[in-house]
């Protein structure tokens, strides 16, 4: 707020600090939100916060059968196991790996795909492209894993006719018995999968630009290129840094089911990541302590990762979730 002042024949402006409210005042102004609000909290601390009591399984040599607190205390040795397996590097190597691929073309292909179907302007093929692209969200990774694995067969596989009806290969190719593959072959997978339902929040976005800024672009000589890069990008700007934040607080906890549904023995050595590691080697071999170790490493690593990516948004690009 300004205040006007009259000094010396002219008008200055004179600044107001507006005092900032308190607490008490906005929940009493805002009481409906605050109770709308209760129960989701009420839920998100029972499942999410509630459970955290179980770290302590990881400082312990836990035996079923006895209470947390009845329990021989051990400290940190299951985490010097940890540090100290070689295993744990490996599964670690490919965790990263893939979330870094996922990260890369999971997360930058559905910006582009909203983008270029926001360009179109037939509705109703803009409507069925869309359909077709997320309904592949609602089926089952199960589901998928057998198209995939059907599709890279080398007996009668889709990807190994086309490739040798055009020239290409000679013979069939493996392609889920090398471990070289198997990255590429998630990231691709995934993509299918999750790309026309990651794209819906960025349409979101982009049809709530205000329409005049585009019709004032094509009065100024505007081509829809420079459109979509002076216009369309920097609206959906704050959408895109939020939810790469999010994703890089995901890094590490990028789930099992797909690297469990697609692999085999043969390329174990590529497949495994940080939660198939803490069931195969913790819960299924009955260390529920060593387990509870690696799950603990995963959300702290998980934490720290959102922390360091919205303080270095927050002070760079001014764009934040907290």
């Amino acid at each position: 707020m300004k205040a006007i002042t009259e000094s010396e024949g002219s008008v200055q402006p004179v600044a107001i600090k507006k005092k900032k409210k308190g607490f008490w005042t906005t929940f009493r102004e805002q009481k409906v939100l605050y109770g709308m609000s209760l129960p989701f909290i009420i839920i998100v601390f029972i499942f999410s916060y509630l459970p955290v009591w179980g770290w302590l399984m990881a400082f312990q040599n836990y035996k079923p059968g006895k209470g947390i607190f009845e329990q021989k205390w051990v400290g940190f040795d299951h985490f010097v196991t940890l540090f100290t397996d070689e295993k744990f590097y490996l599964v670690l190597r490919n965790t990263l790996a893939m979330s870094f691929m996922g990260l890369l073309v999971g997360f930058t292909v559905p910006i582009v795909f909203a983008v270029l179907l926001n360009e179109i302007r037939g509705n109703a093929f803009k409507r069925t492209v869309q359909t077709v692209s997320y309904l592949p969200h609602f089926v089952s990774w199960v589901v998928v894993a057998g198209i995939v694995t059907k599709m890279l067969s080398v007996d009668g596989g889709a990807v190994n006719q086309l490739l040798m009806w055009l020239g290409i290969i000679d013979e069939p190719i493996q392609f889920m018995a090398q471990g070289s593959w198997f990255w590429y072959i998630v990231t691709g997978a995934d993509l299918w999968k999750e790309m026309g339902w990651n794209a819906i929040i960025y349409l979101a976005a982009i049809s709530g630009i205000d329409q005049e800024q585009f019709e004032a672009a094509k009065v100024d000589g505007a081509n829809r290129i420079r459109q979509i890069w002076h216009i369309t990008l920097p609206s959906i700007a704050p959408t895109i840094a939020i939810l790469l934040i999010m994703s890089i607080g995901r890094l590490i906890s990028i789930g099992f089911e797909k690297q469990f549904l697609l692999g085999n023995s043969l390329v174990v050595d590529y497949s495994e990541v940080l939660d198939l590691y803490a069931l195969n080697y913790g819960l299924n071999m009955g260390r529920f302590s060593f387990g509870t170790a690696i799950g603990m490493f995963n959300s702290i690593v998980s934490i720290i990762l959102l922390f360091v990516a919205n303080g270095l948004f927050k002070k760079f690009t001014k764009q934040s979730i907290m």
